[in-house]
């Protein structure tokens, strides 16, 4: 069975929110640094984070990253 990546134009059935978090984590952001930039609790990052990493099928979230710009779905 093949996995679809994309929903629409959401890569990986991801969030806008989840992309902008993810857009972070690339520019090397920390939890905190996110939290303050987007108005969200660290709690709550930290939540999207999981979500990010569940959906993207990887541990770490330095694997997210990478895996987000080796497939396109972040230009940097």
């Amino acid at each position: 069975m093949i996995e679809k990546k994309f929903k629409g134009n959401t890569p990986f059935y991801l969030t806008e929110r989840e992309i902008e978090i993810l857009k972070l984590i690339i520019d090397g952001k920390t939890n905190f640094e996110i939290a303050k930039r987007t108005h969200i609790s660290v709690h709550t990052v930290k939540a999207h984070i999981t979500n990010i990493l569940i959906k993207m099928n990887v541990k770490y979230r330095i694997q997210a990253a990478v895996k987000a710009v080796s497939e396109n779905i972040i230009n940097i």
